[in-house]
C-alpha cells in the first residue's frame, strides 16, 4: 500500500473513531459520564420552568431530539465527525454542537480520537445564541 493510501485510510478511520465517539455521547446524553452536556441561557428560556411538568416534559423532548439527531450530510457534516445538529422546536431553530478539550476543561484536546484524553461538551443552544 502506498504512503498517501495509508494516510487516507488513517484519516479515514480517525475520523469514524471521533464520529463513533460523538453519537455515543449523544445515544448517553442523560448519562454522559466524565463529557458534559449544556444548554444556554436562550434554551433555558424556551424550556421554561424545569420544576414544573411542562418544563420537564419541554427539557426531555429537547434532549430526546439531539439523542435522535441522525440528519448527517455532506452539506451539514463535512468532515463526517457528527458533531453538529439543526433542528426546530416549538418553532425555534435549535442546533446542539460538540467541542472537544482536555481533561481539565483548560485546553482543546490533543487527540479528539482519544477519550482518554479529551471531555467532549455537547451544547445545545438557539441559532440566533450561535
Amino acid at each position: 500500500m502506498s504512503q498517501p493510501s495509508q494516510q487516507s485510510a488513517d484519516r479515514a478511520e480517525r475520523i469514524d473513531r471521533i464520529a463513533a465517539l460523538n453519537d455515543s455521547l449523544r445515544r448517553s446524553i442523560c448519562s454522559p459520564g466524565r463529557n458534559q452536556i449544556v444548554m444556554t441561557a436562550g434554551v433555558a428560556a424556551l424550556i421554561g420552568d424545569v420544576s414544573l411538568f411542562r418544563g420537564f416534559r419541554r427539557r426531555a423532548e429537547i434532549l430526546r431530539a439531539v439523542q435522535n439527531y441522525d440528519s448527517f450530510n455532506s452539506d451539514n457534516d463535512p468532515l463526517g465527525e457528527h458533531d453538529f445538529g439543526r433542528f426546530e422546536y416549538d418553532s425555534a431553530i435549535l442546533y446542539w454542537k460538540i467541542d472537544y478539550y482536555d481533561l481539565e476543561l483548560v485546553w482543546g484536546s490533543p487527540d479528539p480520537a482519544n477519550p482518554d484524553v479529551t471531555t467532549r461538551v455537547l451544547t445545545i443552544l438557539l441559532a440566533e445564541e450561535y
